[in-house]
């Protein structure tokens, strides 16, 4: 294996040489890892001559192409840098811009008169990379420069032009400090659902939490999972992020409903009244049977509306054709997805997702996937109709909560990747590596690292395919939301990297066009209205801190995280565009915290390399405990139980947390759920996967008794107070 050949060609595809640990320590990547990576990004890094040859093609693209792929900028001028050769210095650069809106603008410089930034010798020719200003105000939007050195062929380069900074609700910039409820969706209980919180729980909860001044709903990503294996239920594991999970569908609210003969008699048999009940009644998830009994009746839904809608032409099949028209070929691909996904399963017993499918049909252009879809046009648009149903009950409640004033409404969650087997990567092979997962160094929370499970996408491929993936999902994740959540936003700079075969304390980071990628997301958030908040919990790197302000992202505060000097932040501190929380997902509630139960389940589990560890963590607990109760009582907040860290938790001290919490500089403010209703059991231990069940617990109460408690009023009406 070359040294040399490695370690270039690694830093020419974004892999970085060393980072510093949460510990602050510097350590480097091994030249295993760098090879690992290459190989997963595709490069013969078995074969010397060839991987030799790759290093050249690659170093020589950088210098012989005149034009990047992609130029951005905030504001209304944009430069990019042009590579020209000796003889072409001080020859006329013809230049032509498309604007989005099919206009143009033409014109013509001087190469002599660009900027020089760097010349030098390329494989035997002088080249000079200069900076070409172009002379025109551009509009926010997705333009097209083409441009050429007279006499040459010319070459085009997608612009993208952002606002400044990303959107902010009016009512903040009228010196509101927002607060809302976050909840896991799937967790709620209600009377009515059938086992699994849906979109009417959510209004549910919008119309509770709006009376009491609410400004938001924080939900858990609502992405695509796999319809025909329920099983696979993290929402951070999506098949298709582009999508929504149809279980969330609340058939009730389907207007083909309360006129379905099939429905109606199924819904007066005893045997639907016990299936329902012993869903609703289950403290986890039942995923399975959720899915099979709500798959049955969609499936009675739709034929009902065929025969009633689509025969007819109706207004209501109008609209759905125009979704279908809107959502064009990747909702397509989706549906076929879907359909091919259960008809596999169920006529061949393979194992759900594209990786386990016969050969054919894993081209998704194939004309295996094309027969497949003819044949099969119902059972392709039965997937599209659920897709339908799910947006259209989403974009209700989000309606819903703009009418009962919150200035925000939904505030969704992007996760950071997809599923390998699932419908995005299948639909977009070229774009994701498959020989390596991203996840996370070692943490304090997962002190082993963690692999994901999830392909990475290729920043070299995604920069030479103009970013369209990435402006794709960031439109189809904000239209039906006021704000959105990125998880772990630092992959927008970096992302962890574990290749094939290896552990995820063996892995690497590979860097991503950050400035590029944040001008989208300037651009998606003004269009679309929608704040943006970028979790950045963990190892923050420099590039990152300096991005996020500048771009108008809002940070991830965690109470149980803030400290300071040795003592928690006060709540003047808090840096003020950031959404401030007490706990996460991630973490334990807020009573297991102070109860150590989490260092309990931990210990249960073996998530402790060592026993030292274990007792640091320990000793770490009691000094927090001690240093909460003072950080409180310096501000009027002591609760008279506890009295000491070493009485148990009490609803009277998540009171007074969630005050300090609401007494923050901090523009918004998130309650969990599980806090409120004083919860123990985590939603999700990092770390695990088998060992526990994670995304499956449920809220310990109904939202109809939890909306009728006085003492959750009142919880709700002193943050509000406290928010001004």
């Amino acid at each position: 294996m070359d040294t040399t050949v490695i370690e270039r060609l690694a830093r020419l595809r974004g892999i970085g040489d060393a980072y510093h640990d949460y510990k602050g320590e510097l350590r480097q990547f091994s030249l295993e890892t760098k090879a690992g990576l290459l190989r997963a990004m595709g490069c013969p890094v078995d074969n010397p001559a060839a991987l030799a040859e790759e290093l050249h093609r690659t170093e020589a693209a950088r210098w012989r192409s005149f034009l990047p792929p992609v130029a951005t900028a905030t504001g209304k001028r944009l430069g990019l840098d042009v590579n020209i050769t000796a003889r072409e210095f001080g020859s006329a650069l013809l230049w032509s811009v498309r604007f989005e809106d099919g206009s143009r603008r033409d014109g013509m410089i001087s190469t002599a008169d660009c900027r020089e930034i760097w010349r030098g010798e390329v494989e035997g020719s002088w080249i000079t990379r200069r900076h070409f200003q172009l002379p025109i105000d551009l509009p926010p939007g997705y333009h097209e420069l083409e441009a050429r050195i007279a006499g040459a062929a010319s070459e085009r380069c997608r612009l993208i032009v952002s606002p400044p900074h990303c959107y902010e609700p009016p009512a903040i910039a009228a010196g509101r400090r927002l607060w809302g409820i976050a909840v896991q969706l799937y967790t709620l209980r209600s009377k009515r659902n059938w086992g699994i919180g849906d979109f009417n729980d959510l209004r549910s909860l919008i119309r509770w939490a709006a009376a009491h001044g609410a400004g938001f709903i924080g939900l858990n990503p609502l992405h695509a999972l796999a319809p025909a294996d329920p099983h696979r239920c993290s929402p951070y594991s999506a098949s298709s992020r582009h999508f929504l999970n149809v279980l969330y569908i609340a058939l009730p609210l389907v207007p083909e409903f309360k006129d379905c003969v099939a429905i109606r008699e199924r819904m007066v048999d005893a045997s639907m009244d016990a299936r329902l009940h012993g869903l609703r009644d289950r403290d986890l998830v039942d995923y399975s049977g959720v899915a099979a009994l709500k798959m049955e009746m969609l499936a009675l839904l739709y034929g009902d509306f065929r025969d009633r809608h689509l025969a007819s032409a109706t207004e209501r099949a109008r609209n759905f054709r125009a979704f279908i028209a809107s959502g064009g070929e990747p909702l397509q691909m989706h549906a076929r997805f879907d359909a091919l996904d259960r008809h596999l399963r169920s006529t061949r017993g393979v194992e759900s997702g594209w990786l386990s499918w016969p050969e054919e049909f894993r081209d998704v252009n194939g004309s295996a996937v094309a027969r497949f879809a003819a044949e099969h046009a119902a059972e392709v648009e039965f997937y599209a109709y659920l897709q339908w149903l799910a947006y259209e009950q989403l974009r209700g409640a989000q309606a819903l909560a703009r009418q009962l004033g919150m200035p925000i409404g939904l505030y969704g969650d992007y996760a950071v990747g997809a599923n390998p087997a699932g419908s995005e990567t299948w639909s977009d092979q070229a774009g994701y590596r498959m020989g390596a997962e991203i996840g996370a160094p070692p943490d304090p929370l997962a002190l082993k690292g963690q692999g994901w499970g999830i392909p990475p996408q290729d920043p070299t491929s995604m920069q030479a395919r103009g970013l369209n993936g990435f402006v794709q999902l960031i439109q189809n994740n904000m239209r039906c939301y006021g704000a959105l959540r990125l998880d772990h936003v630092m992959a927008l700079f970096r992302q962890w990297w574990v290749a094939a075969g290896l552990s995820p304390t063996e892995g690497a980071y590979v860097h991503y066009p950050l400035e590029q990628l944040l001008t989208v997301l300037s651009l998606e958030s003004a269009r679309s209205t929608c704040l943006v908040v970028g979790e950045d919990l963990g190892v923050v790197p420099d590039e990152m801190r300096r991005a996020m302000p500048e771009f108008g992202l809002y940070h991830y505060k965690v109470l149980l995280f803030e400290k300071v000097d040795g003592r928690f932040r006060r709540p003047d501190e808090y840096v003020q565009r950031a959404l401030a929380t007490a706990t996460t997902h991630d973490m334990p509630t807020l009573r297991s915290y102070w109860e150590g139960r989490d260092i309990e389940l931990r210990r249960g589990l073996n998530l402790y390399p060592s026993g030292e560890i274990e007792s640091d963590i320990i000793r770490e607990r009691q000094r927090d405990r001690e240093l909460l109760l003072g950080a409180l009582q310096e501000h009027g907040l002591n609760p008279a139980q506890p009295s000491t860290p070493f009485e148990p938790f009490t609803a009277e001290l998540a009171q007074a947390l969630h005050l300090y919490l609401a007494r923050s500089a901090t523009l918004l403010v998130a309650l969990q759920i599980e806090d409120l209703l004083g919860m123990s059991d985590p939603v999700n231990v990092p770390g695990t996967n088998r060992e526990y069940p994670n995304w499956q617990r449920k809220v310990s109460a109904d939202i109809e008794d939890i909306a009728a408690r006085a003492d959750l009023s009142a919880c709700l009406d002193g943050v509000n107070r406290a928010r001004g």
